[in-house]
């Protein structure tokens, strides 16, 4: 009678290997008793199965061989080129990202030789057009996963310094031929023992050239890592190459034109039938005979008789559905998620969006944009700028002489485009009221708009002696709408505080 009761008071014994089933972990508490835990999710039954069928437990480089990326890229690359959503949404990422392209700013003690710098870079930049290869970088990793460029001398660019960059595909970096006494490369990259890239194995010729011939495309180069610049982005641990961002979105991008085909073929077939003829009398009724599926050609403004029994009707064309437009802004919203771009901008339509939700929606864009920025600076723009500089203090007259010894290491920062404002005249008065009180410095208010703070003084000092000298006022509008003499002005008292007079 009392075996619930000796039950209840004994330890819990766990079960064995063989009787525990999938998803249980056992847990020992701090009293010695064994307690029993579930992860619902780790649970495989008849419902998940197949769900789950294709999760494995591979490596990253082994998850994402060779030919897994050859597949991926080749997808990503025919919607882009195909599908007008998918070539916004990348081009737009890139637009976004790079802009118009980064300006250095040289933060050295030395306001001379920063300009100098700075000058000298911006020249440079435009020769060997730095702004749209960056822009072609990030659509690469985009819709190939990852981009690569070799550090190169080129005797074509116009500029002192001859420094260029030659983009280089994804499908070119691999190693074509395997060699067991060789370092094991991942796929065209060899590492040493702690896990740094060593050297790069590049193809002559693009494995998809209309001429490639077997011989010739094995041939390939062995480039030392100082002269390659790898830019992916890494989602695991030892990862060593990238599949491109828009990979879970592949999917959803063939299911919205599916669809959108679908539905134009339906509207088109209901469409191409002007009239049918209909009869509600039974089988041998009273209807007079007429030849099925017999084609009548009508004319407009036509009066006709139609045979006895028989009646004049039209398709009713039921496509689109009213849920036709629901269904692409869902499916548009899921496919710009994996990018942490939101819907207007992924569909370039705001007319469902109100200030306040537009706004907050482009919080997380703009945060992401920032983040790529940060890579960009770290893995491409630093590693040209040393080799820049390396190449420019060996040109004789480039530098001053002071500047022989400069280099990376040197203080320094780059500006990108600044995000315009849904509302420049709330953000010029929030912009005023952090400048009144101390929040916030002119050098991060231009920065945020991708300006020198320095160099659009000099210029706003620059028009000010000239409007004094032509007589023109120069008393400019505060932010709402009211003159600087209307202003409340602050005053200092002989004591040294501060009051407000109205």
């Amino acid at each position: 009678m009392f075996t619930w009761l000796k039950n209840l008071a004994s330890p819990a014994r766990p079960a064995g290997p063989a009787q525990r089933p999938a998803g249980l972990r056992i847990v020992r508490a701090g009293t010695g008793r064994a307690m029993t835990g579930r992860y619902d999710a780790a649970v495989t039954n008849d419902e998940n199965r197949r769900h789950w069928a294709n999760a494995d437990g591979l490596s990253p480089n082994a998850a994402i061989n060779s030919e897994v990326r050859r597949i991926l890229r080749n997808r990503a690359r025919y919607e882009v080129a195909n599908n007008s959503y998918a070539r916004g949404i990348v081009l737009t990422l890139a637009n976004d990202v790079i802009g118009t392209g980064p300006r250095l700013q040289m933060l050295t003690q030395d306001p001379t030789a920063n300009r100098t710098i700075e000058q000298a870079f911006a020249e440079w930049s435009d020769a060997v057009g730095f702004a749209p290869k960056l822009r072609t970088m990030r659509m690469a990793r985009a819709d190939s996963g990852e981009a690569f460029a070799v550090l190169t001398n080129n005797v074509g660019v116009a500029a002192p310094v001859q420094l260029d960059l030659r983009l280089v595909e994804a499908d070119q970096v691999t190693t074509p031929l395997f060699d067991p006494l060789d370092p094991q490369p991942v796929d065209g990259i060899v590492f040493d023992r702690l896990g740094n890239p060593v050297e790069y194995h590049v193809l002559r010729r693009h494995p998809g050239e209309s001429i490639f011939f077997a011989s010739s495309g094995m041939e390939f180069d062995r480039l030392p890592a100082r002269a390659i610049i790898h830019y992916f982005r890494a989602d695991r641990p030892g990862q060593s190459r990238g599949v491109p961002d828009i990979t879970p979105a592949l999917p959803l991008f063939a299911q919205l034109r599916r669809y959108t085909l679908a539905v134009i073929a339906a509207a088109e077939t209901a469409a191409d039938f002007a009239a049918v003829l209909y009869t509600d009398a039974p089988a041998n009724g009273e209807a007079d005979p007429v030849e099925p599926m017999d084609l009548v050609d009508l004319e407009r403004r036509m009066a006709t008789v139609l045979p006895g029994g028989w009646k004049l009707g039209q398709i009713t064309a039921e496509q689109p559905a009213t849920t036709y437009g629901e269904f692409k802004k869902e499916i548009l919203n899921e496919i710009a998620r994996c990018l942490n771009m939101p819907f207007n901008v992924a569909a370039g339509n705001s007319s469902g969006y109100n200030y306040a939700s537009g706004r907050l929606d482009h919080q997380t864009y703009f945060k992401s944009i920032r983040v790529d920025q940060a890579q960009i600076e770290t893995v491409i723009l630093d590693r040209v700028l040393a080799a820049w500089l390396n190449e420019a203090v060996l040109v004789e007259g480039l530098l001053p002489q002071s500047l022989r010894s400069v280099d990376a290491a040197f203080p320094h920062q780059w500006f990108w485009d600044g995000q315009e404002h849904v509302d420049p005249a709330k953000e010029a008065s929030a912009q005023a009221t952090r400048l009144q009180n101390n929040t916030t410095t002119l050098a991060y208010e231009f920065a945020r708009q991708g300006r020198d703070w320095e160099a659009e003084l000099r210029q706003r000092a620059k028009e000010l002696a000239l409007m004094k000298e032509l007589g023109l006022p120069t008393a400019s509008v505060a932010p709402n709408g009211a003159s600087p003499q209307q202003q409340p002005q602050d005053q200092e008292t002989e004591d040294g505080q501060l009051v407000t007079e109205e």
